[in-house]
């Protein structure tokens, strides 16, 4: 689904990826995860298009994410931003109906895909004609997600998608997004830096460092084999943070 080699991204003198080679596969969940500034959200706009790579090519389905083949691609792709990046001065129907207003879409269609995907992520449907502001943390997080969902995209990219929340309310969206990807069978790839909730919502952990992949594999991995004294120590760091010692398998 995404191809991306040789990568290399620098922002004036600083470079932020060096040389990464990733592969994702067609229908599964894949966690970027590393300290702050390590590379993981610039990687994920790279994948989106939002960004292009110094050197090195990125394919979303075989094709290059340049040119003609970017905007096509990109509508197949949906994306969630930190914080949900919901447009204020729209209500949440009109979030979520953004994309597909813009391609043609008439209201019952709208109003109808509105409802199926509230119903979908769990938010109540009177709550699709309020503000951002007058919606919670986690309302607003579901909302950004069904806005990513609008089109029914092949893929999906989730920037921090629960990183502003408080404890109690990301478990509770920890769950529902675990079994939501499940149902979708879509592939998705998070970014986040919390391993315990990599560990719970993909198969599969990615974990870069100063622009490098450290290690890539089952998030099982990383506790029982670590590849490097970096693995080891960030792994050891999580394990104090999240009581992950008895998390090995």
């Amino acid at each position: 689904m995404f191809e991306l080699r040789g990568i290399h991204k620098a922002f004036g003198e600083s470079v932020v990826l060096d040389g990464i080679d990733l592969t994702i596969e067609p229908r599964t969940t894949v966690a970027l995860i590393g300290p702050s500034g390590c590379g993981k959200s610039t990687l994920l706009r790279l994948m989106n298009g939002l960004l292009e790579p110094d050197a090195g090519v990125v394919r979303f389905d075989g094709h290059e994410m340049t040119g003609n083949a970017l905007t096509p691609a990109r509508r197949r792709i949906g994306y969630v931003v930190q914080e949900g990046g919901l447009f204020a001065h729209l209500t949440a129907r009109q979030n979520v109906t953004l994309l597909g207003r813009r391609l043609g879409w008439d209201r019952e269609r709208a109003r109808d895909r509105a409802a199926e995907l509230a119903s979908l992520v769990q938010l109540d449907s009177a709550l699709l004609d309020r503000y951002p502001h007058e919606l919670s943390g986690g309302q607003r997080q579901r909302v950004a997600l069904m806005r990513a969902l609008a089109n029914d995209p092949e893929a999906l990219l989730l920037d921090e998608p629960l990183g502003a929340l408080d404890p109690m309310v990301r478990a509770d969206l920890q769950d529902e997004l675990k079994e939501l990807f499940d149902r979708l069978n879509k592939t998705v790839v998070l970014v986040t830096h919390d391993l315990a909730e990599a560990q719970h919502l993909a198969g599969r952990v990615v974990l870069l460092n100063d622009g490098h992949i450290a290690q890539d594999g089952p998030h099982g991995a990383l506790l029982r084999e670590p590849a490097s004294d970096f693995v080891r120590r960030f792994v050891s760091a999580q394990r104090r943070l999240h009581g992950l010692e008895g998390a090995a398998s």
